[in-house]
């Protein structure tokens, strides 16, 4: 130890070890969580707090909750402090981009594993939707009627309508796949959809989809879901076969 270098106090990792350190702060937060100790909705302790009881820099404790906010886990709110992710459980759609670059998914890979959860997804949802739920499907097909000349705002109510048939369907776990996909689904589509020329179809067939989760029908809402993919999936492909202009960055549509 040189003369300019202060001693750290005994526990705490020094800067080369930050990586570690920030993983020590993960484990913790994950360990509280397995425990029930925290739950969805709980405020976290002040990061000078965690510092000293985990024994980590402040810098660390930074970076293990910037982890944990990057899986949905945790969420910072500005001015009252770190949080634990309360509301459906959300899965970040960010590693399966990147594994989508890596490994080349193509449009019908997803459009596949789209159909799989979806219908799925519409079936459950006709037998245990609430009127709640039956309230947000309908405010979004309305809002597709309504936004038909405008196919950005268009594309926020359709992928918020497939969000809230996989929250109806009350499985915690495939809503949080739909929602991940759905991330996705916007961020690819949304470069193309100025092109689409069928949003009038596409709207007609998501009320067909909420009219049959509505009557309880899960057998017609499944087949519902699989036509209108079948359509998206072609409508996709014809605004892909031409190059448009990129429009300006926007954020996923926030769940509701």
């Amino acid at each position: 130890m040189t003369n300019n270098q202060a001693a750290l106090p005994e526990g705490i990792l020094s800067e080369g070890d930050e990586g570690l350190a920030a993983e020590r702060v993960v484990t913790h937060i994950e360990r509280l969580i397995q425990k029930r100790e925290l739950r969805p909705g709980d405020r976290l302790p002040a990061e000078r707090e965690l510092a000293r009881h985990i024994k980590v820099s402040r810098p660390s404790v930074r970076a293990g909750l910037r982890s944990l906010a990057a899986v949905g886990i945790v969420e910072s709110r500005h001015g009252a402090g770190s949080f634990i992710t309360a509301g459906p459980p959300r899965l970040s759609s960010g590693p399966l981009s990147l594994l989508a670059a890596l490994h080349g998914f193509t449009r019908d890979d997803m459009f596949d594993a789209r159909r799989v959860l979806e219908m799925g997804a519409a079936r459950l949802a006709a037998e245990r939707a609430t009127g709640d739920d039956l309230g947000s499907m309908s405010e979004e097909v309305a809002g597709m009627f309504a936004s038909m000349q405008d196919p950005q705002e268009f594309l926020v109510h359709d992928v918020r309508f497939h969000r809230a048939v996989a929250m109806a369907s009350h499985n915690p776990v495939l809503a949080a796949l739909v929602e991940m996909l759905s991330t996705m689904v916007y961020e690819r589509r949304r470069l193309t959809v100025e092109r689409a020329r069928d949003l009038k179809e596409s709207a007609e067939m998501h009320r067909h989809i909420y009219a049959a989760i509505r009557d309880r029908d899960g057998d017609r809402a499944r087949v519902a879901m699989s036509e209108h993919l079948d359509l998206a999936r072609m409508a996709q492909a014809s605004e892909e076969l031409v190059e448009a202009p990129s429009p300006p960055p926007l954020s996923p549509p926030e769940g509701r």
